[in-house]
């Protein structure tokens, strides 16, 4: 079957090697996508597992929220890296972080 990004040859439906190493290496360079991700599920858990108990409800009930926090964690990894698959098959550049020169 032949790679969806570069035609090569490859085994199955995914991407050839080449393509593989070339997208994980154009991907660390944004390694801080993460960052909304986690903060989404330790608001979650921290909203569930943390505050339910202290408000009185049963502790089964606030356990459950880790369960969520976690599942949105996942979850947001996910759809951020389909994101990032597709912005790097259309070669879309990833803006850079803005410093500001010395002259101002």
């Amino acid at each position: 079957m032949a790679c969806p990004r570069c035609s090569a040859e490859s085994s199955d439906d995914r991407w050839c090697t080449e393509c593989e190493r070339a997208y994980d290496t154009w991907s660390r360079r944004h390694a801080s996508d993460i960052i909304w991700a986690v903060m989404a599920g330790m608001v979650i858990v921290t909203g569930t597992a943390i505050a339910l108990p202290l408000l009185g409800i049963d502790w089964i009930a606030a356990a459950t929220g880790v369960f969520a926090g976690f599942g949105t964690l996942v979850g947001l990894h996910r759809v951020n890296r389909r994101r990032r698959r597709r912005q790097f098959l259309r070669g879309a550049a990833m803006p850079r972080a803005y410093l500001p020169d010395g002259n101002s």
